[in-house]
């Protein structure tokens, strides 16, 4: 097992009651691991004027009261949460298997992205779901999960008109990133499905079921079987405990 090492930060202050920690390792995935991991330490550390940590792919962004903590010494405590780090492991990452009609009035962009991409609706499909993908932060709005996308040949270009009304649940793709829309919202991504799982439910702590960490993939179901899944949550699935690790493991990616 490897031994986690936190990556040389910067510190810049954003605001007066802000402070950004950029992640300098030239390693991507190791800088998003070490801005996540602080952000986790710093949401239970419980400090005196801290008012919360916001992480994204290599930065985090920490929110404090300027008449409580100064931004040094703020920065003196994320300097001990870093070290802190290096002692402790993360929780694993829990595994979520997603529904989608593709195409049609729940994909209405899917055969303009395999056009642009010079594949069929049926690749464009298939690379979606080929795979699983591990949620990188929240996105808005209310917890989108944001995730590295397929392996399409090329960057999906955003929507020029932009959506007034997305539905809940719509499974979207731009650039090289993949995400699902909990709630009704306006988009400029292009649209290739729907999940007919409730993602966000404002009856439960948290919103959303998942977290930065966690992976995520993608199943074709019909349309016909769209309307058997009403009133159903997503949930993680629950690991086989009568298969090795190693197979669990494989199962969840």
């Amino acid at each position: 097992m490897s031994v986690f090492t936190a990556s040389a930060v910067e510190i810049h202050e954003s605001g007066d009651s802000a402070v950004r920690v950029v992640a300098l390792s030239e390693d991507p995935e190791r800088n998003w691991e070490t801005v996540h991991r602080l952000a986790d330490w710093l949401d239970t550390c419980d400090a005196e004027g801290l008012h919360g940590a916001v992480p994204t792919y290599d930065s985090v962004l920490v929110e404090f009261d300027p008449a409580a903590v100064s931004a040094k010494q703020l920065r003196a405590f994320v300097q001990l949460g870093l070290r802190q780090l290096d002692a402790g492991s993360p929780a694993g990452p829990r595994h979520f298997e997603v529904p989608v009609v593709y195409g049609g009035e729940f994909g209405p962009d899917l055969e303009d992205v395999a056009a642009q991409q010079g594949i069929t609706a049926d690749e464009v499909i298939a690379l979606h779901s080929a795979k699983s993908y591990t949620i990188r932060c929240m996105g808005a709005p209310a917890g989108s999960p944001m995730m590295d996308g397929p392996d399409f040949p090329h960057p999906v270009p955003r929507l020029k008109d932009p959506r007034l009304s997305v539905p809940a649940g719509s499974i979207a793709v731009a650039g090289r990133q993949a995400v699902i829309s909990p709630a009704v919202s306006p988009g400029g991504w292009c649209v290739i499905g729907r999940t007919p799982l409730t993602v966000l439910d404002l009856g439960r702590d948290p919103l959303v079921p998942y977290r930065p960490g966690d992976t995520l993939r993608f199943r074709r179901i019909s349309r016909e079987e769209f309307d058997g899944y009403a009133g159903r949550y997503l949930e993680a699935q629950l690991p086989d405990l009568h298969l090795p690790e190693s197979q669990q493991m494989e199962a969840a990616r």
